[in-house]
């Protein structure tokens, strides 16, 4: 496979991924994954058709992934990509570590539901509405006391 079809379809399929373990929108995903299929088909460097300026006519490549494979060509990544992969603020990360919190829901709290302190997540744990969110798997009675616990110590 030429260099720069594996280095693109690398990059897609890491960000499907990264799009995966946050929840987000799964045609989103499915686009990602596939366009990577498809430059991983390629028989011809994704770059020299760059030049052709015919990205588009790629299996499951469009306006927005072809922006991004022009971006991934010039500087070796793209921006929506770092963005993601741009770990938790160490305020938050350590939930990871409360029961029935993982790292993939931490992240979904904060990235999408914008859950940033302590007491938000108490908040949004009493409303009962973290149970509704898939990959929550514990009590919240338990999870309400280990974080009552937490900011008691925070505070100390």
């Amino acid at each position: 496979m030429f260099k720069h079809n594996q280095q693109v379809a690398t990059l897609f399929r890491s960000m499907a991924d990264l799009l995966a373990a946050r929840r987000e929108n799964p045609y989103r995903i499915r686009a990602y994954r596939r366009a990577a299929d498809g430059i991983e088909a390629l028989e011809e460097d994704v770059a020299e058709i760059a030049k052709r300026q015919a990205l588009e006519e790629i299996d499951g490549i469009g306006r927005d992934l072809a922006d991004k494979i022009g971006e991934i060509l010039h500087t070796g990544t793209f921006q929506a990509y770092e963005a993601l992969r741009t770990p938790l603020p160490d305020e938050v990360k350590h939930w990871a570590r409360l029961p029935g919190l993982s790292e993939s829901l931490v992240s979904y709290l904060y990235a999408r539901l914008n859950i940033r302190t302590l007491p938000a997540l108490e908040q949004l744990v009493q409303s009962h509405l973290l149970r509704t969110i898939p990959g929550f798997s514990g009590s919240e009675e338990t999870l309400l006391n280990a974080i009552r616990q937490l900011r008691t110590s925070q505070r100390a």
